[in-house]
């Protein structure tokens, strides 16, 4: 058995998205996520989920470590848990240079060190302990040689529905999965290619793992692919083609950028340079053109039923335990109609 949800898009239309969380919370969805990158934030699109919605769990996939200060980010989460009954997920990341200094104008640095610090602060902020951190990147109260010196430890005024709101980190590097399997209750990979993730990760994951609290439990590993079922969806490759030319060959500069490097490790390397190459030279319709079918194919869930439940088993063997789809229809009723698909098979 594994848990299905829905990932939703960023920078579509949100109150209709919203109206398709509600249907796919009564064919029994477990979980939907709302990105955060530089559309509309996705804290106030969750308040309005959880008003919408009773029984389906909601978080964040995932909003930055640097945007908000780590006290922020645990009130933002413990707020999010009470108005949806306990339904919270907090899902964490870096984010990119590109999002975080583009458009937020702070620094993008030391991000493992300080996605370390935020988890810390955060549970310790739901614990409703005096919060008192001293961290190399984050120090609370400030020290009274960087501030006026009348700032006291407080803590937080509300009693949290949970004092440990489960942490998501979305990761790729080989040090930020380490640090994930060993601190975080899910981790959150990216283009997952189950055949492969062992040869790219595994050495991480066991070696957080190693260091993991026990009660922390076991590692959520909730990945994410486009969904389409049926004998005649084979055309849907191509709609699934334009996010990843864009995050392969945008989504940072040349040896900066995490998902060219994932797809070099996944054996892509020639591809993934030349996809970089048209994209950051403005041919984005060419770089689309360059994606090929197989490596669409082996990170999605397009095909027919008995294709989809084979895939299904490919993840479950490399230890996915939550499947978030973004379904690949021609309109609403198609849309569900594959996610119902999916929820059927996949328990």
């Amino acid at each position: 058995m594994m848990r299905t949800g829905i990932f939703l898009s960023y920078a579509d239309g949100f109150r209709e998205a919203a109206e398709e969380v509600v249907e796919f919370e009564k064919i029994g969805v477990d979980i939907a996520l709302v990105a955060e990158a530089y559309s509309y934030d996705a804290v106030s699109q969750l308040g309005y989920l959880a008003a919408k919605t009773s029984t389906i769990e909601l978080g964040t996939g995932v909003v930055p470590i640097y945007t908000r200060t780590p006290a922020l980010m645990a009130m933002t989460a413990a707020g999010l848990d009470y108005v949806s009954d306990g339904r919270f997920h907090l899902g964490l990341g870096t984010s990119g240079p590109q999002v975080v200094e583009g458009f937020h104008g702070v620094p993008f640095d030391a991000p493992i060190g300080r996605t370390r610090e935020v988890v810390d602060i955060c549970r310790q902020v739901w614990r409703r302990e005096n919060l008192s951190y001293s961290g190399k990147h984050y120090q609370v109260p400030l020290p009274a040689e960087r501030g006026t010196g009348l700032g006291k430890s407080l803590h937080l005024i509300n009693h949290p529905v949970r004092e440990r709101i489960p942490i998501t980190i979305a990761a790729l590097g080989p040090k930020n999965v380490e640090l994930t399997a060993e601190i975080a209750e899910g981790w959150q990979p990216v283009f997952f290619y189950p055949e492969r993730a062992d040869s790219v990760w595994g050495e991480s994951l066991r070696a957080g793992a190693a260091k993991r609290d026990p009660d922390l439990g076991p590692l959520d590993v909730i990945v994410s692919a486009t969904l389409a079922i049926g004998d005649d969806v084979e055309d849907r490759l191509a709609w699934a083609k334009p996010q990843l030319a864009l995050y392969i060959g945008g989504m940072g500069a040349r040896g900066k950028n995490f998902y060219h490097s994932l797809a070099t490790r996944y054996g892509f390397g020639e591809v993934a340079d030349r996809i970089q190459d048209l994209y950051l030279a403005g041919n984005k319709a060419e770089a689309i053109d360059a994606v090929p079918d197989d490596l669409v194919r082996n990170v999605s869930l397009i095909g027919p039923r008995g294709f989809v439940a084979e895939r299904l088993a490919a993840y479950a063997e490399a230890g996915v335990t939550t499947l978030l789809v973004h379904p690949m229809g021609v309109d609403a009723a198609e849309q569900r109609r594959f996610v119902e698909e999916l929820v059927s098979l996949a328990k």
